[in-house]
């Protein structure tokens, strides 16, 4: 018997009503008033309790607010990330193309190159073929092409004023040669003794590849000419030009001086390289 009103005393508990009422604690007037049952109670609770936990979760899921929950990560620290990455390979990039850069400019500097067997003291020389061996006999097509070319070329406002028939190097400054060049002690420059604060000018129209202060040399400035020729100016006493600058031939590019660890007086250390090989500079210029 006991176990048949025990299912009815649950419901009778569940289904009890009960009243909460909320009255002013001064005047005992009631304010407010709810009919409650524990059934009423429980699911209120749940949904309320189910409400939560989703409204969480979409706060979670679907708004920046996440990003403070520990464990979550960022979407902005994510396309930071993103970029940094890309930029990071960019520079590797660049930072191996400037090491290879500096390498080529540290050989020139130390005259670090490998003798070869042919002559390389002219570039006339390396590239001049005997007159008997070439039939300069003109034929009829040549002819005709050159007169076409010359008729095209006559009004032609664009054409360059250097050749490499009129292609002139200009002597960076006058003095005596007090060591000539030397292909036997690698010794890939001549050492003209000039008088400090002397004027170094440009031995060719070009560009500035290299204008800075070295321990062994002092400021040196390298120039990059037409016909793959370089120019090298070393134990400078200061540089007025800048890498990137273009200068004209004969234009002052710097001063002159005694700089350098080996620098025994003021004097002006210059060489020439034609396409990575070493030229004698006193095969085209006249130091006098």
């Amino acid at each position: 018997m006991k176990k048949k009103k025990e299912p009815k005393k649950i419901k009778r508990k569940l289904l009890d009503k009960y009243r909460l009422v909320i009255l002013n604690e001064l005047t005992f007037e009631e304010r407010l008033s709810i009919k409650l049952t524990r059934l009423n109670v429980f699911v209120l609770g749940s949904i309320s309790a189910l409400l939560l936990i989703v409204l969480t979760y979409l706060l979670i899921a679907f708004t920046p607010l996440r990003e403070y929950i520990p464990g979550y990560s960022s979407t902005r620290l994510k396309k930071r990330a993103t970029e940094l990455s890309f930029k990071t390979d960019s520079l590797q990039q660049v930072i191996a193309m400037n090491e290879l850069y500096y390498g080529s400019i540290k050989k020139v500097l130390k005259g670090d190159v490998s003798t070869v067997d042919f002559n390389k003291d002219s570039i006339i020389e390396a590239v001049k073929l005997e007159a008997g061996e070439v039939d300069l006999a003109p034929i009829a097509e040549d002819s005709l092409l050159r007169e076409k070319v010359d008729k095209e070329d006559k009004y032609n406002l664009f054409e360059s004023a250097t050749s490499a028939t009129n292609f002139v190097l200009f002597p960076p400054v006058s003095g005596t040669i007090s060591e000539p060049y030397n292909l036997e002690e690698k010794h890939y420059a001549v050492d003209v003794v000039v008088a400090k604060d002397t004027p170094v000018k440009a031995t060719a129209d070009g560009i500035v590849i290299f204008s800075e202060w070295t321990v062994s040399t002092g400021y040196v400035i390298i120039l990059e000419h037409s016909y793959g020729l370089i120019s090298v100016y070393k134990h400078n006493a200061e540089l007025s030009k800048s890498q990137g600058d273009l200068v004209k031939a004969g234009e002052v590019i710097a001063i002159a001086g005694n700089t350098g660890e080996l620098s025994t007086g003021p004097h002006l250390h210059f060489e020439l390289w034609n396409d990575g090989y070493p030229i004698n500079p006193t095969n085209f210029i006249d130091f006098k």
